[in-house]
């Protein structure tokens, strides 16, 4: 069975340096020349909470060939149109594309390849780039997984492929709610990839914060209204009700959620937001992919977003180079506390 691991950055770097260590056939492909050349002269070079230098096969797009089986997607999900459709060609005759990508892709994916083709994975840690070719692994080793889920169709075989193959990283959850995975990893990246990125820092600096993180938690508290509102049944998250200890409707329980928020995000906390890399590197961010769905869901199902629309903003005016990245733009979300 072919398989690639298609915009194999910080996090395709990383899964594809296990898949490869465990004897998958994997082609890594990235459109930076100078990353494909690393991987291809030093193999993928991972460090952090772990560290390996793996041998690797890396391609430029350009340089695909054949068909695949399987196709792992990482690329940013705003250009997915132009990219799934190009990656069409590639697939094989029961070929499968996996969406490992934020927000909530795996609806247009199936647009243009059908829903029997689509599969949706929920990367529950994270990684950074550090040079061409090489990897932070910045969550810790015991609490990595996949949450892993497909549209109606997709046949059984193909699934288990996808998840044995999965599988050589970390472990592989079953997701028969897709949705409502994918909602919960929503709320962990609108919480604290949106403030990472607004106050320039990691999911730790949002969670130990003191002001950063009463913002976090009524953050939270947004996505899951919104959710809520649309019908969403949200997923655990590494096997904790997410509702249960976020969701809060007095002081009382909020407080609960600000005092508990460092020890939840403890494993995670050296996550650099991905938006935050994008944004350091000069390239555009997926705020509206993120954040800006919940603000578009809120504004279709009445439910008020403001933590969620302010975020947006100072997103916007940091990619416009009109603010900077840093912690004094906690000011800006005062009047909101």
């Amino acid at each position: 069975m072919r398989s690639a691991i298609y915009g194999a950055g910080s996090l395709g770097t990383v899964l594809g340096a296990w898949m490869s260590e465990a004897g998958i056939p994997v082609d890594l492909i990235n459109r930076n020349r100078a990353h494909v050349e690393a991987l291809r002269n030093r193999g993928a070079t991972i460090t952090g909470t772990v560290e390996k230098r793996v041998p690797v096969n890396a391609l430029l797009p350009e340089e695909m060939t054949g068909t695949y089986d399987i196709i792992f997607l990482m690329t940013k999900q705003l250009e997915n149109r132009r990219v799934v459709s190009s990656l069409q060609p590639f697939l094989s005759d029961r070929g499968v594309i996996v969406s490992l990508q934020n927000g909530i892709p795996e609806p247009g994916i199936a647009d243009i390849i059908g829903p029997e083709r689509t599969l949706g994975c929920v990367v529950e840690w994270g990684a950074t780039m550090n040079a061409p070719g090489c990897s932070i692994l910045t969550s810790d080793p015991d609490s990595l997984s996949f949450h892993m889920g497909r549209m109606d169709g997709v046949p059984q075989d193909m699934f288990d492929a996808v998840r044995s193959q999965l599988e050589s990283m970390c472990p592989v959850v079953v997701e028969e709610n897709l949705m409502g995975a994918r909602w919960s990893k929503l709320l962990i990246n609108a919480t604290f990839s949106g403030l990472g990125t607004v106050i320039g820092g990691r999911f730790g600096d949002v969670s130990e914060g003191k002001i950063a993180r009463k913002l976090a938690v009524r953050c939270m508290n947004e996505v899951i209204a919104v959710g809520q509102a649309a019908g969403v049944r949200f997923a655990p998250v590494q096997g904790k009700n997410i509702t249960a200890l976020f969701h809060y409707r007095t002081p009382v329980k909020r407080a609960f959620g600000e005092a508990i928020l460092p020890l939840a995000m403890k494993k995670h906390r050296l996550i650099e937001p991905s938006m935050l890399q994008d944004l350091k590197k000069g390239k555009p961010c997926e705020v509206d992919a993120i954040n800006g769905i919940v603000c578009e869901w809120g504004k279709r199902e009445g439910v008020l977003t403001p933590i969620n629309d302010r975020i947006v903003r100072l997103i916007h005016e940091q990619q416009e180079g009109r603010r900077p990245l840093s912690a004094d733009n906690l000011q800006a979300m005062m009047d909101l506390l």
